[in-house]
């Protein structure tokens, strides 16, 4: 078990939540301001996605990242950045004809999915390393694509959180560390319980984290009720915490939350266990982080 424990804020995520909870922010200035009460309530790195102010849907817009990361540097928090670059790889087959990408398909390429990174430079990003069926569609991120996105983050100086929706994602992380394409003690974050990846389950936690460098930082969290049990089951296991409105809109059956009520519980769930909370400059010094001038 960790000494220090990094709860990760999770904060809006791009899936179609808005209409299902009124909490779930949408705007620039409400994802920031999410953002920074999750800070305040204990979370040391918020984990930043966009939307389309007017649809409430997916967007990977440089500039609406912009105001955003304005937003929270200029704030009275401190709280560590990341921000997704796992956007563009939505493919759902066109019934027409299956070698085109019909209806919801919407695909970046590595340079794409990094131009916010490379712009803003957070402190952390995340990177995808596989592919994945995704609910009805599939996440596409062909191997070169990833080694092309690993050599962008990596020049950039941000950190990179490898994005594990199942183990054969572990796999492929050996192998671009043995390319030389992630330098450092490497950060996981283990996605658990989205259909059709890694099961939300203790065995399924323990299979992919004895599987990762000796040398890793990690975190691992679970979708929808399985948000809280997986929690715990990752400080139990000697790892870090994510919570937020990105993996799950309820404080418990039938009861919406916040994200900060999520942080809120998340800490006391933390505290309950034994380790302290690490705050944003112990989670930089925890995870080899780079701190940018704002």
């Amino acid at each position: 078990m960790q000494n220090k424990v990094i709860i990760t804020s999770a904060v809006t995520g791009a899936g179609a939540t808005t209409q299902k909870s009124s909490h779930v922010p949408v705007t620039p200035k409400e994802i920031a301001e999410a953002a920074i009460n999750s800070a305040k309530a204990g979370a040391a790195i918020a984990h930043i996605h966009v939307r389309d102010p007017k649809t409430g849907g997916v967007s990977h817009d440089a500039a609406l990242y912009r105001e955003v990361v304005e937003r929270i540097r200029e704030s009275d928090t401190d709280v560590v950045l990341n921000i997704t670059a796992g956007g563009g790889g939505d493919w759902i087959p066109s019934p027409e004809n299956p070698a085109v990408g019909g209806e919801g398909t919407w695909i970046q390429t590595p340079e794409e999915r990094h131009q916010p990174i490379g712009e803003l430079l957070p402190e952390i990003c995340t990177l995808d390393i596989g592919s994945i069926n995704f609910g009805d569609m599939v996440y596409i991120n062909p191997a070169e694509w990833m080694r092309e996105h690993a050599k962008l983050i990596k020049e950039s100086g941000v950190k990179p959180e490898l994005e594990c929706f199942d183990t054969g994602y572990i796999r492929m992380a050996h192998q671009l560390m043995s390319e030389g394409l992630l330098e450092g003690d490497p950060l996981f974050q283990l996605c658990l319980g989205l259909p059709w990846g890694a099961e939300a389950d203790a065995e399924t936690m323990i299979y992919m984290r004895d599987r990762l460098p000796q040398n890793s930082n990690w975190s691992a969290f679970g979708i929808g009720r399985m948000q809280f049990p997986m929690a715990a089951q990752s400080v139990l296991l000697g790892g870090h915490v994510r919570v937020g409105l990105e993996d799950n809109l309820y404080l418990k059956k039938g009861v919406l939350a916040s994200n900060e009520q999520l942080v809120d519980k998340a800490v006391s769930m933390v505290q309950e266990l034994g380790p302290e909370l690490a705050t944003p400059e112990e989670a930089r010094q925890i995870l080899g982080l780079k701190k940018f001038k704002s």
